[in-house]
């Protein structure tokens, strides 16, 4: 089973603070992704330092291997007991996900998961123990593509308590509202803007504690083929065409000489889009079976810089070939760069940029930029 998780979260600082005393921390590696919800003591500068410190040191530990007795025992040290309410200096909530789907979700004294199969909440099964003095509670299970995670700071659930709500918003009205929300189809970054919103509204705009969401969604990965350039050697053409047609999920083509192969080999035609015609930068077209045909290096160029920019798409914006070759890069998880080594004469002019003759240099740089913003990406040379 292949899965990918979007990880997204929110939060409000406590009525008077500059700075959140929850901190998340996510990693993801080429195993797992971990993802860690750390709840300081009390609230400003001193709860966002303990809880940055906690989170981090998790992450890290958790990622290089370390067991939860290891990472525990390092945290009880590093942040001992508060001597004055004999409470720990930080809460925290551990999950871990394997990419085979393996979930492993670890609690202290933080509120318990929240976890949405079809829809509805499902109680997954705890076992509680202890370590090096500290009592948590640990659970194991499969997810599956659809399923859902939120783990909250108890600022979520003390949310309204002496206002709006009396004994605050609990833990099952929470999780009455997460089942409703999530009939909505909401992504990630979505639901925990929603949850935190609300969170807001019963605190009448005045939080009365740090406030935090973390929403975890599995899903079905989002593939993408880009094809760049044509092969080294004429007769691959047909293997490079076979392959592009076989491949799952979305499909680009770069450089007029790839499509031309390309839609040859099909025995069909590319159209070039004339109603979004750019000064700056060349056309893009369409090939059946194909999302989108584009010019290749000096595209290529300018999509490496709106991704290193870290540029969007503004709303009402003109479309072009870099934003529509942006958005297909940012929307997709895994990325496969088929890249033809044939030399184009012409951009062995001298007079030309130097980037322009450097095109598996653009296609790597590409590939190091989306893989900073946590994509899987393979370069395959023919």
């Amino acid at each position: 089973m292949s899965i990918y998780i979007d990880t997204e979260w929110a939060s409000l600082a406590k009525a008077g603070e500059e700075l959140c005393g929850d901190h998340v921390e996510v990693v993801r590696t080429a195993e797992a992704l971990v993802a860690v919800l750390a709840d300081g003591l009390g609230s400003g500068v001193k709860a966002n330092i303990l809880s940055t410190l906690t989170a981090k040191i998790i992450a890290t530990m958790v990622k290089n291997g370390a067991t939860l007795e290891e990472t525990i025992e390092t945290i009880s040290h590093t942040l001992p007991i508060c001597q004055k309410r004999n409470l720990a200096y930080s809460t925290f909530t551990i999950i871990q996900i394997t990419r085979e789907g393996q979930g492993y979700v670890v609690e202290f004294d933080n509120p318990s998961l929240f976890f949405v199969r079809a829809g509805k909440l499902s109680a997954p099964t705890w076992q509680e123990r202890e370590i090096d003095g500290l009592k948590i509670r640990e659970s194991k299970f499969q997810v599956m593509p659809g399923d859902l995670l939120v783990t909250v700071s108890d600022g979520v659930v003390h949310a309204g308590i002496g206002g709006v709500l009396n004994l605050g918003w609990q833990w099952e009205e929470v999780g009455a509202y997460i089942e409703k929300l999530v009939n909505l189809h909401p992504d990630a970054q979505t639901l925990s803007k929603w949850l935190i919103t609300a969170c807001g509204q019963l605190y009448a705009s005045e939080p009365g504690d740090d406030t935090t969401a973390l929403v975890l969604k599995i899903r079905t990965p989002r593939t993408l083929t880009v094809a760049v350039g044509p092969p080294q050697h004429r007769e691959d053409d047909v293997q490079i065409a076979k392959l592009i047609r076989e491949e799952p999920g979305s499909k680009v083509i770069c450089g007029g000489t790839t499509g031309s192969i390309i839609a040859r080999e099909w025995g069909t035609d590319i159209k070039v889009n004339l109603k979004d015609l750019d000064p700056e930068v060349p056309p893009y077209g369409r090939l059946r079976g194909v999302d989108l045909v584009t010019e290749g290096i000096i595209t290529l160029s300018k999509t490496l810089e709106a991704l290193k920019k870290g540029e969007t798409q503004p709303e009402g914006e003109r479309k072009n070939a870099v934003s529509l070759l942006s958005k297909l890069l940012l929307d997709s998880d895994k990325i496969q760069f088929l890249v033809g080594k044939a030399i184009n004469p012409a951009h062995q002019n001298p007079d030309l940029p130097l980037n322009l003759a450097l095109k598996m240099q653009v296609v790597k740089e590409i590939a190091e930029t989306l893989e900073e913003r946590g994509k899987k990406v393979d370069l395959l040379y023919f």
